[in-house]
């Protein structure tokens, strides 16, 4: 039988879109700055904000950076100090929620989104990320009203990673019609987007429209990799189109880079429509 296009779901991943300024020039220098101030024997109230303010960015921006090179843990901590400077920094909890995300900690992850929220309830970044939590808890129809926050809010600076989720997490709710018109405006945004690409080609496949397939799964495999499964699917729909040599060069490439994988396995004994 034909693997199910809801099964073979494109994962997007989420950072934080948040861009401070005012910080030092490298991690020791704001790790150092980080430190308090204790030879101080007493400032006025802005100023003590203002030096909390400070500390709290610095430890906001190593907790990002910690998190885009995947070191969670550090990017916990780090966000937790930020905290502790300024326990009223939505960010920091935002930056935190996606670490706890990603540790698998999902309890943690879910209270921190939902205080960011709280301190935030118009930011459309913490409503798309948070919407995403709730998609891969598998809880998609709670998700979809958080996508649609985010979409709907004219301040959004990135509207198609939004509009992306909302398509895959339709996916999950087997709402093939939703997950065409979300990936399609999501392609108006970002039409080199890989997982956009690969998931209308999902979609036109099992529809039967194999041109409109191969359209997309070429867009994504002009500026990147693919990875198995798409490869096997762009395969397959040369075989569909009759496109021998197109057929042959891509099967090249799947022994090439795959050569173990379950899926050139199926290509050697001719199971197309597994």
């Amino acid at each position: 039988m034909r693997r199910s296009w809801q099964k073979s779901l494109v994962a997007f991943a989420l950072a934080p879109a948040l861009l401070l300024t005012g910080c030092a020039s490298s991690k020791s220098d704001m790790a150092a700055a980080a430190a308090p101030d204790n030879s101080v024997p007493s400032l006025p109230r802005v100023a003590v904000r203002a030096d909390a303010q400070t500390r709290a960015d610095i430890r906001l921006q190593l907790a990002i950076g910690y998190y885009e090179q995947r070191q969670f843990g550090v990017a916990v901590d780090e966000a937790g100090l930020a905290l502790q400077a300024l326990p009223d920094l939505a960010d920091a909890y935002s930056v935190r929620a996606l670490a706890y995300m990603e540790m698998g900690q999902g309890q943690l992850a879910e209270s921190d989104f939902l205080r960011a929220l709280k301190l935030a309830p118009g930011n459309p970044d913490f409503a798309n990320n948070y919407g995403w939590f709730l998609c891969n808890d598998d809880r998609a129809a709670e998700a979809m009203p958080f996508f649609e926050s985010a979409i709907g809010n004219r301040s959004y600076q990135s509207p198609g990673k939004a509009l992306a989720n909302a398509g895959a997490c339709s996916m999950k709710l087997q709402d093939a019609q939703a997950a065409e018109r979300y990936f399609a405006r999501a392609f108006q945004y970002e039409p080199a987007s890989l997982a956009t690409n690969v998931n209308l080609t999902r979609l036109y496949f099992d529809r039967n429209e194999f041109e409109r397939a191969r359209f997309h799964i070429g867009l994504a495999a002009k500026n990147n990799v693919l990875d198995v499964q798409a490869l096997w699917l762009a395969i397959k729909i040369e075989r569909k189109l009759g496109n021998q040599s197109a057929e042959n060069d891509l099967a090249v490439q799947l022994r090439r880079r795959y050569p173990s994988s379950s899926e050139y396995a199926a290509y050697q004994r001719g199971a197309f429509d597994e």
